[in-house]
């Protein structure tokens, strides 16, 4: 799964520290998420759709074989 969501925080201009307060998750949570190395629960990509205030489709995608 994809995910731009450092684009997003830039773009908001808020740390992955800020970003991880307003979702109460650490912000190694938001370093794994941003880094594809872990997949966020349903719950959480709707919380940081929420921040960014753009549908989750917008701040994920599937790639080929997901």
């Amino acid at each position: 799964m994809k995910n731009n969501i450092r684009v997003q925080r830039a773009i908001k201009n808020i740390t992955q520290a800020e970003l991880a307060d307003l979702i109460q998750v650490s912000r190694q949570t938001i370093n794994t998420i941003e880094s594809g190395k872990y997949v966020p629960s349903t719950v959480l990509a709707l919380k940081m759709a929420r921040v960014f205030d753009k549908p989750v489709g917008e701040i994920f995608e599937l790639e080929d074989g997901d």
